[in-house]
């Protein structure tokens, strides 16, 4: 199983990024999908979730209103569009896979750094 983020980098503040994560080795539609963000010195924390058919979708407070995470089935692929950055967003962001029914099936990603700077 294989989850491959791709889209940080280093942005101004009030910037967007898109990132990306790609599956392979599961079958996709079966698995709800979620971004995390690990600062340093700080706990992992959730940033966004979707459901395996993209119908429900679950926000960190901190990024409501500002980040949309989306899924297509299709291409195996999890984006999360990031919009009006802050510093505080600076962190390693993370792409999970759960299976809907066997929730000790979950998977990471290798993370991708997103630096917001001021």
């Amino acid at each position: 199983v294989q989850l491959v983020e791709s889209g940080g980098g280093l942005v101004q503040a009030g910037g967007s990024l898109r990132l990306s994560c790609t599956a392979s080795g599961i079958t996709f539609s079966i698995y709800a999908m979620g971004w995390y963000r690990q600062a340093p010195g700080k706990q992992r924390e959730l940033v966004a979730s979707i459901t395996s058919g993209g119908g429900s979708t679950n926000y960190g407070d901190s990024v409501k209103g500002r980040f949309t995470i989306s899924r297509d089935n299709a291409k195996n692929t999890v984006y999360l569009q990031m919009n009006s950055l802050k510093p505080e967003d600076t962190a390693v962001y993370y792409c999970n896979a759960r299976h809907i029914y066997f929730t000790s099936r979950e998977y990471w990603g290798q993370g991708t750094q997103v630096t917001v700077s001021s």
